[in-house]
């Protein structure tokens, strides 16, 4: 099982490229940068997903201890706006949320620490993202807050058409609702730094 250190708030990584007239190469993950930028993390599993329609939602989610999970996020195809919502109870920032722009030609990344709820709304058709979790998959720890909850106030960046939802999405508890077995650490959720 992965692990995690607790006491940091979601940051954005925008790895460094090198181009040419070949096109460009840049390292996707490096221990030591991210250690750099405070996740001590260690990585245990790689995942991809792939959505058709410009709107789709895919969140907000999580994994409850034992099998919590980190995410490093990043967008290889497309562009998504990715959300990090404070789910620890007792942080004075229990249901705020951090938003950050996700890019395929920009090469952002966003990395969430376990104890925040995770989603995302495509921008465009034909997204993909690729992302690494500190923890395996364990579907009797699976959880989620519904995407459009109003204590939360995400203002999503929706086409006319709206938001594309799986059904298990449309299902969630309200915040309300949910009894977090995530504890706070004592760090609040900063806003993410412009990069």
């Amino acid at each position: 099982m992965g692990y995690c250190n607790l006491s940091i708030s979601p940051v954005v990584l925008q790895p460094r490229r090198f181009g040419d007239s070949r096109g460009w190469f840049m390292e996707t993950y490096s221990e030591v940068a991210a250690l750099a930028a405070g996740i001590d993390v260690r990585f245990v599993q790689d995942n991809q997903s792939f959505s058709a329609t410009e709107g789709t939602v895919r969140g907000l989610h999580f994994q409850r201890p034992p099998h919590a999970q980190a995410k490093l996020v990043r967008c290889v195809r497309g562009s998504i706006m990715d959300y990090a919502v404070d789910v620890r109870r007792g942080s004075p920032t229990y249901g705020q949320y951090v938003a950050a722009e996700l890019t395929a030609a920009g090469g952002e990344q966003l990395f969430v620490p376990v104890g925040f709820a995770h989603g995302f709304v495509t921008l465009e058709p034909d997204v993909e993202i690729a992302y690494k979790v500190s923890g395996l998959y364990a579907p009797d720890c699976d959880g989620g807050i519904i995407w459009n909850d109003p204590m939360i106030g995400i203002e999503w960046p929706l086409p006319g058409s709206g938001a594309v939802l799986s059904d298990k999405d449309k299902l969630l508890p309200t915040l309300a609702e949910f009894d977090s077995p995530f504890e706070y650490d004592g760090r609040p959720l900063e806003p993410l730094p412009s990069l």
